[in-house]
Order: C-alpha cells, then sequence, then structure tokens
C-alpha cells in the first residue's frame, strides 16, 4: 500500500511517501516559508524522485489537526483536491498521533505530544508504545500548561515531550522534582510526514479510509476570525441593550 503523506499543522511542513511501513521518500522544511508556496512543490519534488506517480498511490493521507488553523487547512484542501481529482481514499491523521510516531519506537517512557495553542493553552494527548503498536491514553484536546504538569505528577510516569511545544514545556516541566521529563531528539521534535504516515497506515489496514469530501479539519478550538466575531457580536448586543435601558 503506497501512502502519500502531507503534514502542515505546525510552523514545519513535510510530504513523504511510504509503501505500508517502508520510507520511500520524504520532504521537510522548517524555515518558517508558507505552507501553500511550498507544500506542492513538494509533493511534486518527491513524486518525480521516487518515479512514482498518482497512479501508484493507493491512498493520501493528511493531518486533519489540531494545529495552525491556516496550516491544516491548507493541508486538507491540498488533499482533497489531489484525492477528488484521482478518486483517490483519504485517512485523517492526528497531529498529536504522528508527533507520537516519531519517537515511539524508541522509547518506555510516558510520549507526551505538546504543541502550542497560545492563549495559555497546549494541544496535547498522551500514548504509550507497547508490543510495536502505539495506544492512546487520552483524546487529543486543548489544556493548560499547569494542568497538563499536575496530570502528569499524578501519573508518576517517566516523560518523553516531543512537538513543537517541547521547550517551552521542558523548562516548565524540569522545575518539578516530582516529574522526571525529557525532550525528543532536535531531529524528531517537529511532526513530519512519516510519523503520521505510521499512524495512516494503521488507520488504513483498520479500513478508516473516507472520500475527499469527507476528508475534514479538527480544530478542537473556533478559529481565531470566529472568536473575534463572536466577541464583537456580544459586545454589540451589550452596546444595543445599554441604550435600550
Amino acid at each position: 500500500m503506497n501512502i502519500l503523506t502531507l503534514e502542515s499543522s505546525s510552523l514545519s511542513a513535510s510530504v513523504c511517501i511510504t509503501e505500508d511501513t517502508k520510507l520511500l521518500a520524504q520532504s521537510f522544511q522548517n524555515c518558517g516559508l508558507t505552507h501553500s508556496a511550498t507544500l506542492l512543490p513538494m509533493i511534486d519534488h518527491i513524486m518525480t524522485s521516487s518515479q512514482l506517480t498518482l497512479a501508484d498511490i493507493d491512498v493520501i493521507a493528511c493531518v486533519t489537526g489540531p494545529g495552525s488553523f491556516t496550516g491544516v487547512r491548507i493541508g486538507v484542501s491540498t488533499a482533497k483536491g489531489i484525492a477528488d481529482a484521482k478518486n483517490i481514499p483519504c485517512v485523517g491523521v492526528s497531529s498529536l498521533a504522528g508527533a507520537a510516531w516519531n519517537v515511539a519506537p524508541l522509547t518506555d517512557r510516558l510520549i507526551c505530544p505538546v504543541m502550542d495553542a497560545r492563549r495559555g493553552q497546549l494541544y496535547n494527548a498522551l500514548f504509550v508504545y507497547e508490543d510495536g503498536t502505539l495506544r492512546r491514553l487520552t483524546p487529543d484536546r486543548a489544556i493548560a500548561m499547569e494542568d497538563l504538569k499536575k496530570e502528569l505528577i499524578s501519573l508518576g510516569k517517566s516523560v518523553l515531550l516531543v512537538g513543537d511545544g517541547t521547550q517551552i514545556c521542558y523548562n516548565n516541566f524540569s522545575l518539578s522534582d516530582a516529574l522526571d521529563v525529557t525532550m525528543a531528539p532536535s531531529g524528531l521534535m517537529y511532526p513530519c510526514a512519516w510519523g503520521a504516515a505510521m499512524e495512516a497506515y494503521h488507520l488504513a489496514k483498520e479500513g478508516k479510509m473516507v472520500s475527499a469530501a469527507a476528508l475534514l479539519p479538527s480544530y478542537l478550538r473556533q478559529p481565531q476570525a470566529v472568536r473575534e466575531r463572536l466577541a464583537r457580536e456580544a459586545e454589540q448586543a451589550a452596546q444595543s441593550s445599554m441604550k435600550k435601558e
């Protein structure tokens, strides 16, 4: 099963082609460039260099969130466009599960992917890797750093941080004597398409594929534009109410 995987949920972006769990080609960049300008050229590059065409692709996998609202939309839209044109089934992948796969075979620690969700929150989920399988302990969630810290202390396990929120969490968590915490190696810290492809392979094997039309983002929180609109509407309603009084 050849899988083309797209990861654009954070500052970094990457694409890869895998044959089952074998990595055939991957392109990664973390230079701050806009994903809308880099994702398609990266896809074209790895397709050309691997001498494959879309006719050789059995599944298109895409990270659907949580993460950057803009990044997620770019990735999902790109995957939907390609999949719809070629009638290729899709798999939506959690960015946190993909990040966990980056380090899963290398550790027996509790795997704690963390992404900076801003507004004082992190996107997070907890995983363990057992007998060749990544097992999820929590759903994807938006959580305050202090709440996550308290939860990890209560679990009493050694923790491996991975994801673009690793450094800020480590700076905080490592101050506690009650937590045994370490960071993923820098080369594995940021989300990459290979990790997402490993999750996509297992989901595809379980038959959890969808059509291009059914592939949708998973934001966990309302986009900033929606939050700002709702705040403006609430303010206008309050002002209107005051005038009537």
